[in-house]
């Protein structure tokens, strides 16, 4: 499940502005430094009045000089009984220090210009008080903004920084999701609730306060999030559980607080919670637990409650771990639908491929319905990266497209990884693998429930496999039965098999086959109740079933020790099985090898061609 416009389809996240704490120191520096630059000196210079020479001759006249200062520019003096200053230009007056010692004048080497005492304080306590006063309680303000409130401890926690999303002119729709039919239909019903709320509450319907997306990863729980905003055409919240996590208890809480009261100012509105199970872990009220967690995950539940009936808020979280989550928080009236997001079908699977294939450039004899059977178990993200891997093998290859070949060899990439081109093996050694890998599609062969081969390699990879065969059913099976399962774990044992048939010993190469094997039979008895002994009991359980599918036992060591003994005559009888099969037909056998080893690489027609007598 992916975006068919691949980048360009995507929303366009609407960014607040955040400036620095230096922003606002550097704003009162500025406005200081312009006040002491302009104002101050426009002040000071507004108590200096320039008046004409003939008024200075005439105050000279009058005996009104009380000091005077000559410059070589001007002549600054001033009056008795009068604060004014004066100044006036020079002028060609050889009689004029005398006449001014005669009108009684001082003479002074400096005249005060500055303003009175008075006007001097405000100028220079006042004014700047009252600056950075002003300035001050901006700063605070808009600090207080970004730190999330008054309340808030520190600059910046107790803010949710929801990332906000609107419509662009070529946003993701449900158009651009493939390989989900079944949830895109379910949240269908969100798109129309918020296009028409009134069809609901007419009929006294309410819709699901929030829809809880789960499947394993990469299969585009995100995605169908921003297709639901991108239909709805709505503010798109959209934040990591992770980011409520924070270092001092009560700032989560914070955040969450915040993030709806944003949510309230622009409903109606989406809110999307990624990995959720960060902050909504069950929990288990031991002394000394996560209270920080626990105080977030209290806050959110108190939030989505505390909705008000139809305001137009819908909240999507996502998951890979439901099982982990609070039951508070997944009960009617909170998330209150799960939406499963699974693993592609066949079909689904087919669909994905035709997405990405149309931003790709591919030869006209590719078939996407081979290479989705070869994909099997793939998610959405795989098959993305599926598609662009055969792209680059193009490009290495100097193409201008992607063949069928780009695409198959990509899907091996992503099972076995890439070939080890300085991967150099004995004689014997390949000799070795051949047989190996043969004795694996022989036995899955002969085998009635087995699926077909679609190839064989003695390739060495870089996940370690010196070689592997690859089954691909004709098409999706989602029940297996006792026999078919067995089948599958003598194909497994089939290449230690071959070994012993034909070389008398055993290598390390098996231990993948190993591992598979053991864990298949064991499931039969413990998970699938295909034994005799202990019928239909639940001896272990499965946890984290889209991370892994770990398990917990839940039985006795008496138990324990009589499942070990019956996986052990399990594995025994299929391996016995596929070594009798190996040794009735050992002529096919060598021939099949033999052919592998000169070619290295076979595909599953010239297997059977071989099997069945063909040349």
């Amino acid at each position: 499940m992916e975006n068919r416009k691949g980048g360009n389809g995507i929303m366009k996240e609407v960014k607040t502005p955040k400036k620095p704490l230096l922003f606002y120191y550097g704003m009162v520096l500025v406005v200081i430094f312009v006040f002491n630059l302009l104002v101050y000196p426009m002040l000071l210079k507004a108590q200096v009045k320039e008046v004409d020479y003939g008024t200075f001759m005439k105050a000279i006249e009058e005996q009104k000089i009380d000091r005077v200062q000559v410059e070589d520019t001007q002549i600054v003096f001033t009056e008795k009984e009068d604060d004014v200053i004066y100044k006036t230009g020079v002028m060609d007056d050889p009689g004029l220090t005398e006449r001014l010692y005669q009108a009684g004048a001082t003479f002074a080497k400096d005249i005060d210009q500055t303003i009175s005492p008075v006007w001097s304080f405000v100028l220079t306590v006042i004014v700047p008080i009252l600056i950075f006063m002003g300035l001050g309680q901006y700063m605070s303000k808009k600090l207080m903004e970004q730190a999330g409130g008054k309340n808030a401890i520190s600059f910046g926690m107790g803010k949710s920084n929801a990332r906000v999303y609107v419509q662009s002119t070529d946003g993701i729709r449900f158009d651009d999701v493939a390989g989900e039919d079944e949830a895109k239909e379910n949240l269908a019903e969100v798109v129309d609730y918020l296009h028409n709320p009134q069809k609901y509450t007419d009929v006294g319907a309410s819709m699901p306060k929030g829809v809880l997306l789960v499947g394993p990863p990469g299969t585009g729980k995100t995605m169908l999030a921003k297709a639901v905003a991108g239909e709805s055409n709505v503010p798109f919240f959209s934040m990591s559980g992770s980011e409520f996590v924070e270092m001092f208890v009560g700032m989560g809480a914070s955040k969450v607080r915040d993030l709806f009261k944003q949510a309230k100012e622009k409903a109606p509105c989406i809110v999307f919670i990624d990995e959720i199970d960060a902050i909504g872990k069950k929990r288990d009220g031991q002394i000394g637990g996560n209270d920080e967690r626990e105080q977030t995950l209290n806050q959110l539940l108190t939030e989505m409650d505390g909705f008000e009936k139809n305001n137009g808020v819908i909240i999507l979280a996502a998951t890979n771990r439901p099982e982990t989550l609070d039951p508070a928080l997944t009960r009617p009236g909170r998330f209150d639908r799960r939406v499963p997001v699974e693993l592609p079908d066949l079909q689904g699977r087919e669909a994905i491929l035709k997405v990405h294939a149309k931003k790709t450039k591919l030869s006209d004899d590719v078939d996407l319905h081979t290479i989705a059977r070869m994909a099997s178990g793939a998610s959405g993200a795989e098959l993305a990266n599926i598609v662009n891997e055969a792209a680059l093998r193009a490009v290495r290859d100097n193409r201008k497209f992607v063949t069928e070949a780009d695409l198959e060899e990509s899907v091996e990439v992503v099972i076995a990884g890439y070939q080890k081109k300085n991967a150099v093996l004995s004689d014997k050694e390949k000799h070795v693998v051949a047989y190996h890998e043969i004795g694996h599609a022989l036995v899955a062969a002969l085998q009635s429930h087995s699926a077909p081969v679609q190839k064989i390699t003695i390739i060495p990879r870089t996940s370690g496999a010196l070689g592997y065969t690859m089954q691909v059913e004709q098409g999706d099976k989602y029940l297996l039965t006792k026999e078919e399962i067995e089948d599958k774990i003598a194909t497994f044992t089939g290449g230690r098999a071959a070994e012993e048939v034909v070389f008398g010993e055993i290598t390390t190469g098996a231990s993948n086959d190993i591992e598979q094997a053991t864990k298949l039979a064991r499931a039969m008895i413990t998970q699938y109740g295909m034994s005799e002994e202990f019928d239909m009991i639940a001896i272990e359980t499965v946890n984290n079933q889209y991370l892994g599918g770990d398990t917990t036992s839940n039985c006795s060591q008496e138990t324990l020790r009589e499942i070990d003994k019956k996986v052990v005559e399990l594995v025994k009888t299929q391996h016995a099985k596929a070594r009798k099969l190996l040794e009735d037909n050992r002529e096919k056998l060598d021939e099949l090898a033999a052919f592998l080893y000169e070619r290295e690489t076979i595909t599953g027609e010239e297997f059977m061609g071989i099997l069945n007598g063909k040349e």
